[in-house]
């Protein structure tokens, strides 16, 4: 579980309530922060309950980090982790969507992808679309259907 907070509204002090309006927080879950200065954002999450965290970091930190890496203005970067499609997705500098969703396998995972890209007026046939982990050669094949290009982080 997380929750992006504008860096000028963050206090550390707050951080679990903050991440409690948005979430369903039990009390012995950990919660931590992390700055993104290049969103004028904090990261705060929680290490428990239904969390991604790889190494210590929370997954979205890491797809938030690696955005700009990806090529084109339309940058939409993913990543699989279990039964979790988590995505970023932004406009040149600026961060438009960070969220995770359940997705038990690729087809569920495809269609958040295909429903977030709708929401936010994203066309995939002119847009990259870049992957972090979780993608084998048959999903990658998927995309290319209705993508520009598919890129592995």
């Amino acid at each position: 579980m997380f929750t992006l907070v504008p860096s000028q509204f963050f206090d550390p002090a707050t951080a679990r309530q903050a991440l409690a309006e948005v979430a369903d927080l039990k009390e012995g879950d950990t919660v931590g922060h992390l700055a993104l200065p290049q969103y004028n954002a904090v990261l705060v999450y929680t290490t428990d309950g239904d969390s991604v965290i790889v190494d210590g970091v929370p997954e979205i930190y890491r797809l938030l980090t690696r955005l700009p890496d990806c090529p084109e203005y339309n940058k939409i970067l993913c990543s699989r982790n279990g039964d979790k499609l988590l995505l970023a997705v932004a406009q040149g500098k600026n961060l438009l969507l960070a969220n995770s969703f359940p997705a038990q396998d690729f087809t569920t995972a495809e269609y958040y992808i295909f429903l977030t890209l709708k929401s936010l007026q994203l066309n995939p046939e002119i847009s990259t679309i870049c992957w972090r982990s979780g993608l084998d050669a048959e999903d990658e094949m998927s995309l290319y259907r209705y993508f520009k290009a598919v890129v592995k982080l």
